[in-house]
């Protein structure tokens, strides 16, 4: 059988991929196997239960719940909050595990599955693939008063509002922030949390009907987020996805500030103030080449991992480092949350701006993005990539050519016979067109070998 986790738990299409059946089965898979690991440690296990507005999300939670109350684990459902305030409470309540039913940024169609760990930190994929061994096997069922019991965790959502209100350093009077919540899972705590903080808001994307989730609006459509900062002459505005575990933001101009920038800005104000732990923010491979210049101007060094939040998170736990993300607006701040949070990000990066008095433009104008040229080059061989000697060779040749100027990546897809040739220059032209010289290469050596 294929993996069934990826990188972010199990997703697919709601009904089809992500049943209800399925649903059961691995919350009480994951409740044997963490038995097993000795992390109930002889006391009746209790979980947090949340989900994003979705509608399949009301049936798939319902049979989430049941799968771990027939495994004797006690269940507090949260109903509708953020992914981040799912892995805070199951952190803050002192929760055995958590689990979280979001697709995330993907359409309403789409729901997925994640689980937590105790302490709300993501399960490591070793017990990933236990949970997913133990699909369908024999066990022993608790009968009577071993069984678990489900309740309404009502507390939840101002437990979370209070944590991310008691992390702020500065307050945000006098800022007038838009918020685009993507009809998601932060449509009111991200609001509360800007008001209650001090700023003005204007919501966007804010009325989840179950359907609309992610439709047209969000961290991946931008579009109504710069016209609405226009338009009532906000400070800037900032966007969440479905279940707000990432943020991107937009200037008073309208322009879009990315998670690199974000990253950058949350940096150098952590280094100011003394946050920052060894002056070092965990990014990815594919984070810009401006940041990584940026962060060198100001002393900061930038420490890479692979592609995922999951690897910057790993990365950062086993150093103790206090900021990291990705470029699509995943931002980690170890020393206040256990995995990435957009309404958290999106707080602290206005009350820097609310604490120096600039304008979020003129912070992101230190973060130059260079341009980048993405390619997936399909049906390729992809795994000759690395082996490959006239590929290699190009390689070689365009990253002379760039210097200190740009910047070549090749990567595998990890699902889907593609390579990503990636290429950063200090021109647009100059990028597009040495990605197409790269691309043609892959295409053309990967293809030969493959005939």
């Amino acid at each position: 059988m294929a993996r069934l986790f990826g990188t972010d738990g199990v997703r697919g299409t709601a009904n089809v991929d992500i049943t209800a059946e399925l649903a059961l089965d691995l919350a009480s898979a994951a409740a044997r196997v963490l038995a097993e690991h000795g992390t109930f440690e002889g006391h009746r296990p209790r979980a947090i239960v949340g989900r994003d507005p979705r509608a399949s999300g009301e049936f798939l939670s319902a049979a989430t719940s049941a799968g771990l109350a027939s495994a004797g684990v006690d269940v507090s459902d949260v109903g509708v909050l953020p992914t981040p305030a799912v892995a805070y409470l199951t952190k803050a309540t002192g929760a055995d595990f958590g689990a979280m039913l979001s697709a995330s940024h993907n359409p309403m169609p789409d729901n997925g599955i994640k689980f937590f760990a105790r302490g709300g930190h993501k399960l490591p994929d070793e017990v990933e693939d236990e949970i997913q061994a133990s699909l369908g096997a024999d066990w022993e069922r608790p009968v009577g008063a071993a069984v678990g019991r489900i309740q309404d965790y009502s507390d939840g959502a101002e437990r979370y509002l209070a944590h991310l209100l008691t992390s702020l350093p500065h307050r945000l009077d006098g800022l007038h922030v838009v918020i685009d919540a993507a009809h998601g899972a932060a449509s009111e705590v991200g609001r509360q949390a800007f008001r209650r903080s001090g700023a003005h808001v204007t919501l966007i994307g804010g009325e989840p009907d179950g359907l609309n989730i992610n439709d047209g609006h969000g961290s991946t459509h931008l579009e109504p987020l710069q016209a609405a900062v226009v338009e009532h002459g906000a400070d800037f505005g900032v966007a969440f996805d479905g279940d707000a575990d990432r943020c991107l933001a937009v200037d008073h101009t309208g322009a879009v500030v990315d998670g690199d920038q974000i990253m950058g800005i949350l940096a150098i104000a952590m280094k100011e103030t003394g946050r920052l732990h060894r002056d070092t923010l965990v990014a990815t491979v594919m984070s810009n080449l401006g940041l990584i210049q940026a962060m060198e101007r100001h002393g900061i060094r930038v420490v890479r991992t692979a592609v995922g939040d999951r690897y910057v998170l790993e990365e950062m736990r086993l150093r103790g480092y206090a900021l990291g993300g990705e470029q699509s607006g995943h931002v980690i701040m170890l020393g206040v949350g256990t995995t990435g949070d957009g309404v958290l990000t999106a707080l602290h990066l206005a009350a820097w701006v609310a604490q120096t008095r600039r304008r979020l433009a003129d912070l992101a104008a230190g973060i130059a993005r260079l341009p980048q040229v993405l390619i997936n080059v399909k049906d390729v061989d992809k795994d000759a990539v690395d082996d490959d000697p006239a590929v290699q060779a190009e390689v070689a040749a365009v990253t002379a050519e760039l210097g200190s100027a740009g910047r070549v990546l090749l990567r595998k897809s990890g699902t889907e016979p593609v390579v990503r040739v990636m290429v950063e220059a200090d021109t647009a032209e100059r990028a597009q067109q040495q990605a197409d010289r790269l691309a043609g290469v892959v295409r053309q050596r990967l293809a030969l070998q493959r005939a």
